[in-house]
């Protein structure tokens, strides 16, 4: 479990194909303190440590995962979104996150508004019903709150607000239209639908 509270910008030192692909992360977290077969969020994505050094540890990543994910992530240069596994007793500032991703979307549009940027987002009409104002999702392994939501046709079309602290903090500093994003709904809304299919 994670909490969509961002703690470290981990870099891809490399991406090689070895049956999966095997990635090295560059970062700052104290790698003494990560365990082999330790979970790390990797910009929403929940992978298992397989390898690690003073300053940066090793992933295998499935063909299965690659193809649900968002492209462009899992390449040499590639800046991440770092999260290490929830500990009993760590603070839950975000919201409960299982680095499972359930969709990719997609920026349709950027704007300044006050000191923030608001985002507008496309996601699959799918997840639309998973997708509420005030409600939590998650970007790219970052928690946020969703302020509006509206359904058009195959898509849902909905807006975050990021301060400059969260854009300082995370890979969301060069925000652009028509960038992917790794997009998970609240846990609690995924299993609320599926106690509600069941009874139909």
């Amino acid at each position: 479990m994670f909490t969509g509270i961002i703690t470290d910008i981990g870099t891809v030192r490399a991406a090689a194909q070895q049956g999966d692909l095997r990635l090295t992360i560059g970062c700052a977290y104290d790698m003494t303190s990560v365990d082999l077969g330790a979970s790390i969020a990797c910009s929403g994505a929940c992978l298992t440590v397989v390898d690690k050094g003073d300053d940066w540890f090793a992933v295998d990543i499935s063909q299965e995962s690659i193809s649900k994910t968002a492209p462009g992530l899992w390449v040499e240069g590639a800046r991440l979104n770092l999260e290490r596994a929830l500990r009993m007793g760590d603070e839950l500032g975000g919201h409960i996150v299982t680095g499972h991703v359930d969709a990719v979307a997609e920026i349709v549009s950027v704007e300044d508004v006050g000191g923030s940027m608001q985002v507008t987002i496309t996601a699959p009409r799918a997840l639309g019903g998973g997708i509420a104002p005030k409600g939590s999702i998650t970007l790219d392994g970052v928690s946020l709150t969703v302020n509006s939501v509206e359904d058009d046709g195959d898509v849902t079309r909905f807006t975050v607000n990021l301060i400059p602290h969260t854009a300082q903090h995370t890979t969301f500093d060069g925000m652009t239209a028509g960038r992917q994003l790794n997009l998970e709904i609240d846990v609690l809304v995924r299993y609320l639908e599926r106690m509600a299919a069941s009874r139909m």
